[in-house]
């Protein structure tokens, strides 16, 4: 275990974190100069789990002042849901901002319809008050989360851009397990009498939810990465060609939608293990990224180390950590993602020209790679 690597990665994102309270994608990669919800929480995740309590809750502040910023919104989504018109590009809130907590216009065709990011700071958050006790933190935004709920509860069932930025004509498991799970700790936080006047039976759409990704969700045995929206009088139903994708760890850690030995959940990992995770080397997105090549992502090896973690294989969490630090740059950087054994090599140069070098430091990487070095210090067992 690199403690030297531990140290730099806090150092990396504490250094990132803009007076706003916003975390910065990746300084030196300009596409990722915006901050994620999905990555931010993560990262204030990350922070919590090393100590770092105040950057994380300045994150928290960060979420709740963008939110109300862009409140109105859920107001015409309401309004277009009630009418049955469609909603507009504009009309949704999106998922990445500014440093400073406004919609990024620069790049209009990035695709920010995405409802995970939503649901995975409700989690965050719901960590957060949990760890440190700071309950009046979750009074004060509450604000926010009941906008975020009363969003999740008119878009869950529509269509949007996947935890990629990819695929906009689909649902998407995973994506949903960041709302159920989201909606779940708060339901539960709302049942202990630590957030109050929520006219909203909000465990009832968590499960709901999960129902719903596991009735639709599902193909022979396993879990898929999209899921046909309802059109007209058809239902919803499983994209049967759909491949497996390694955001589907998110299932058991940190979403909680199933246990690591369900055998829906073993059949989705062995199918990730056999396609996506190069033997003694990192794990990919999926078998058809292109993005810069389709390399091994960081992020992606520390989730199924943790993973095998809650399946007491400790030992090869550990030699995935090893691999994960042996990526590192002099500086102690880690990047998205590694090219030395990609999956379209072809493809790698047209991304190369477009946006140059592979984002590096990415704060998301560094995040996750904390969560593991906690988790394996804490499962000295």
């Amino acid at each position: 275990m690199n403690y030297e690597l531990y140290k730099k990665s806090i150092d990396i994102i504490v250094h990132n974190q803009s007076e706003w309270g916003s975390y910065i994608a990746s300084p030196e990669f300009s596409n990722y100069h915006y901050c994620w919800l999905r990555d931010g929480s993560f990262i204030a995740y990350a922070m919590d789990c090393v100590g770092q309590h105040a950057s994380a809750a300045a994150f928290f502040h960060w979420v709740d002042r963008t939110i109300q910023r862009y409140s109105s919104k859920v107001d015409q989504i309401e309004l277009a849901v009630r009418e049955g018109t469609d909603i507009s590009r504009d009309a949704i809130l999106h998922t990445r901002f500014t440093l400073d907590g406004h919609e990024g216009t620069m790049d209009n065709t990035w695709g920010d319809f995405q409802i995970d990011g939503y649901g995975t700071w409700l989690w965050a958050l719901a960590q957060h008050v949990r760890k440190t006790g700071n309950y009046p933190l979750l009074a004060e935004l509450s604000p926010s989360v009941k906008i975020t709920i009363r969003y999740l509860a008119l878009t869950w069932k529509l269509p949007n851009y996947d935890c990629w930025e990819e695929h906009p004509d689909f649902m998407h498991p995973y994506s949903l397990a960041c709302v159920y799970s989201g909606l779940n700790e708060i339901a539960m936080l709302i049942s202990e009498g630590k957030l109050q006047d929520v006219d909203f039976d909000v465990a009832g759409l968590a499960t709901e939810i999960r129902g719903f990704i596991l009735r639709y969700g599902v193909v022979n045995g396993r879990l898929i990465k999209h899921i046909q929206p309802a059109q007209g009088d058809q239902p919803a139903k499983p994209v049967t060609q759909s491949a497996v994708d390694s955001s589907l760890l998110g299932m058991v850690f940190p979403f909680n939608v199933l246990d690591p030995r369900d055998p829906l959940m073993v059949s989705t990992v062995d199918e990730i293990e056999k396609k996506l995770h190069r033997i003694d080397g990192g794990v990919y997105r999926y078998g058809a990224d292109v993005y810069y090549g389709g390399g091994e992502w960081i992020l992606l090896t520390a989730w199924m180390a943790i993973h095998n973690l809650r399946l007491g294989k400790r030992d090869l969490a550990i030699k995935m950590m090893t691999w994960i630090e042996d990526q590192a740059d002099e500086q102690g950087n880690l990047p998205e993602q590694v090219s030395d054994h990609l999956l379209a090599p072809a493809h790698f140069d047209e991304w190369l020209k477009k946006w140059g070098p592979i984002a590096s430091p990415l704060l998301w990487s560094h995040a996750m790679y904390l969560i593991l070095y906690q988790e394996i210090q804490e499962n000295q067992t």
